[in-house]
């Protein structure tokens, strides 16, 4: 079968019967091959060790050392560079695990204005391929190049190629690029070849690709869900491939229909781009600056529980949380997660804001915190929330139960552990804000 082939380096593409080593035209070896390459166009784009990278492009006597992006004693991992990698440092990291792991590292305290505005100079160079760009985060988005080939006389592969060349060559940032037929085997391919990659999943190879992969690559199954299906002897995507649809969705309801389509490769999600994207959020003022992890996360809580208040009534879930940090110098710090899987319960919000902000504990004292939902869209069903695992059903139970008893009794007939201290103990002063952002 002849393989389409393209050099990541100069461009070159031809129709092959064999794979050479190297381009014939630059000599490269980066080289990527695939019978179905000119022809598929849903990407995901994901920058290599994002902020790590920033920082090595302007210091470039740390090029060949182990940087971590961090800070103090009690703060965690950020990101890092794939030297420090090798040491076994990976993101979330509590730093003096990371110390101890890399001792030569070079650690430098996050500079989230810098990598903001490098995000925003690869996003302007993403919508110059297409409209259909959708950011997850600050360092990765999907893209849709249906239809561009015209625009660009070049195939999807040919135009990405040549959008990561400009990004390390004009940005002095590298990127890797995954590209297949929907969105949940592109972002899996962009995983395959880091740093600098280029991976492909062609339709033809979809079944025989997911068949070997653990069950714990399908997006949404976390820890437990993938514990549940090893006990009930599913290790294998292959192994849910040959399980009967409505054998898994009597097992697992909802969550094994979606686990049948996933170890198919179906995924019908549209890349989209809305324009504006209506946000709720919640936010406090404290009257004393606040640095405690376990302070802040009892505000966090409380903030979330509004938050989920206001999802249920307007009966919206949303699929990404934002928290928001003012330090005492008015300084401000917004973090962002996608979430594969919209929500609208206080304890996903809860979860996610939580191991945002144990990223960015470093000693600093803050006056506000504030978390927010983007990517709304109307609840569908009863129960609209992401029951992916058990765990997750059972606190969506729970809480449930708690939202009957406080709509009988009034909110606080019904109070968190959590939050039983602070509710005797502090003034609410929360606000709820509603908008739309770019």
């Amino acid at each position: 079968m002849a393989l389409s082939i393209l050099c990541r380096s100069c461009g070159w593409t031809e129709s092959v019967t064999a794979r050479p080593k190297r381009c014939p035209s630059c000599g490269s070896p980066r080289l990527v091959a695939h019978e179905e390459l000119l022809g598929l166009s849903i990407a995901h784009v994901d920058c290599d060790a994002f902020y790590a990278s920033i920082e090595k492009r302007d210091d470039p006597s740390l090029k060949d050392k182990p940087v971590i992006i961090g800070g103090g004693t009690r703060g965690v991992v950020s990101t890092c560079c794939y030297i420090a990698r090798q040491s076994g440092v990976r993101s979330a990291m509590p730093m003096f695990t990371a110390n101890k792991l890399c001792p030569d590292a070079v650690v430098i305290p996050p500079n989230m204005a810098k990598y903001v505005e490098v995000s925003r100079e690869i996003r302007a160079l993403m919508d110059r391929l297409t409209p259909l760009v959708e950011p997850l985060s600050i360092d990765e988005a999907f893209l849709d190049l249906s239809g561009t080939q015209t625009l660009h006389k070049a195939a999807p592969a040919e135009v990405l190629a040549r959008f990561a060349r400009e990004v390390e060559q004009q940005l002095g940032v590298t990127i890797s690029v995954g590209l297949s037929h929907n969105k949940f085997l592109a972002k899996i391919a962009s995983d395959l070849d880091k740093p600098r990659g280029f991976a492909v999943i062609g339709k033809a190879e979809t079944l025989s690709f997911l068949a070997a992969q653990p069950v714990s690559l399908i997006y949404g199954v976390g820890k437990v869900m993938a514990e549940t299906l090893r006990k009930d002897g599913y290790h294998t995507i292959g192994q849910l491939q040959a399980a009967p649809p409505e054998d898994l969705m009597r097992r697992y309801g909802e969550t094994g229909m979606r686990l049948a389509r996933l170890s198919h490769g179906e995924d019908s999600r549209p890349v989209s781009n809305d324009g504006e994207m209506k946000t709720i959020s919640s936010e406090t003022t404290f009257n004393t600056d606040l640095s405690g992890f376990d302070e802040l996360s009892t505000e966090l809580l409380a903030l979330s529980e509004r938050l989920s208040e206001r999802l249920k009534a307007k009966n919206l879930v949303g699929d990404t949380v934002t928290l928001k940090l003012k330090s005492a110098g008015f300084r401000l710090r917004t973090r962002a997660q996608h979430l594969m899987i919209s929500t609208q319960l206080a304890s996903v919000l809860y979860e996610t804001g939580r191991q945002l902000l144990a990223r960015e504990l470093d000693g600093t004292a803050f006056r506000l915190i504030g978390i927010g939902l983007s990517g709304l869209s109307e609840a569908s069903g009863d129960d609209p929330v992401d029951l992916i695992e058990p765990e997750i059903a059972r606190r969506a139970a729970a809480e449930r139960a708690m939202d009957v008893v406080r709509t009988r009794f009034g909110r606080d007939a019904v109070i968190r552990g959590k939050l039983y201290g602070r509710r005797k103990s502090r003034p609410s002063d929360t606000e709820i804000e509603e908008g739309k952002s770019k």
